[in-house]
């Protein structure tokens, strides 16, 4: 009798155990996915890197993560296709003109301390002097829409006094995709070019090219601030399905950034061996001289969005300027 207590004992212990486990699994599948699209650029592999390579965890969501060009990612934001977009400023007010209502997670990419991340750029051996030297010639851009290069304009406008217009006006602009503007340079498809992350970096390192102009500087020095080209966005319904979910993807967002901040030796050297396009100082000069994502907001961005909007509409861009306190999330992370 003793000997079936024993085994009904252990088959009630075994089978508890398998309660756990299936229970433990079950919750472990039971996470919330969150689809992040973001630039893709040597840089952001480093800003996710705490994300990517399980540094930063969570036991409530899974990021998956997906890089796009400029143009990809506004295309992408009418569709909903994914929960978060790195999206441009001017975007908000794009989308808004269709219908679409954005909200604000967070800031993305504002202008680092060294205002090194927006120029017009000439080859070292170019004629071109001078902004005025330009007129009549061809300057690429990565994208005519993006806010980055609507921050150039602003700042070639009012403090170089040039016709920005991209009809009739001073230049003759073209579009080109971000990794292929410095080849465009290079052989002459374009007279000077607007450079942007790694491929500014690649430009100065070379010391093969020049700086007409550096718009970053001249915007702080125009109006006291730091431009802010860039924010984290998502849609009402989506943020109202899954509230939890979307404030875990901003803390991990956050904690990946410091987490960056605190190593940025490190992810440097681990980004420039996964993708082998950069070399691993770039990370560091990143964050301190071109660009800076912060994975949070503060009351300057919202200054910065305010004022490209309504440059923006002085611009003849944009009819009406948004309520900035009406895009942002009230659960955004400040900083």
């Amino acid at each position: 009798m003793n000997k079936f207590k024993k085994i009904n004992r252990l088959f009630g212990l075994v089978s508890a155990l398998a309660l756990v486990g299936m229970l433990s699994a079950g919750a472990a599948s039971a996470k919330d996915k969150v689809t992040f699209a973001y630039l893709a650029d040597p840089a952001m592999e480093g800003v996710l890197y705490g994300i990517k390579s399980g540094k930063i965890k969570s036991d409530k969501i899974e990021i998956e993560a997906s890089a796009l060009q400029i143009p990809a990612l506004i295309s992408s934001t009418p569709a909903k296709k994914y929960d978060v977009i790195m999206n441009a400023v001017m975007a908000i007010p794009f989308a808004k003109r269709q219908g679409l209502n954005l909200v604000v997670l967070s800031s993305a990419l504002r202008s680092a301390k060294g205002r090194l991340g927006a120029g017009i750029w000439v080859k070292k051996d170019s004629p071109y002097k001078t902004l005025a030297d330009l007129k009549g010639k061809k300057i690429g851009s990565y994208s005519l829409r993006a806010t980055g290069t609507t921050w150039i304009r602003i700042a070639l406008w009012k403090k170089y006094k040039v016709n920005v217009s991209y009809k009739g006006g001073d230049f003759s602009w073209v579009q080109i995709p971000a990794p292929a503007l410095l080849s465009a340079l290079e052989t002459g498809r374009v007279d000077a070019a607007t450079l942007i992350h790694s491929q500014a970096y690649k430009a100065l390192k070379t010391g093969n090219y020049r700086v007409l102009a550096w718009t970053n500087k001249d915007i702080r020095e125009l109006f006291g601030l730091d431009s802010l080209s860039a924010v984290n966005v998502t849609y009402p319904d989506k943020l109202k399905a899954r509230p939890e979910a979307f404030k875990e993807f901003n803390r991990m967002l956050r904690e990946s950034v410091l987490y960056a901040l605190a190593n940025a030796d490190h992810v440097g050297a681990a980004i420039a061996k996964s993708t082998a396009k950069i070399e691993p100082a770039y990370f560091k000069a990143w964050i301190n001289d071109y660009s800076f994502f912060p994975g949070a907001i503060n009351e300057e961005d919202k200054k910065a969005m305010t004022l490209v909007w309504t440059m923006a509409k002085d611009m003849g861009i944009l009819k009406k300027v948004p309520d900035v306190n009406k895009v942002i999330w009230e659960h955004a992370i400040t900083d």
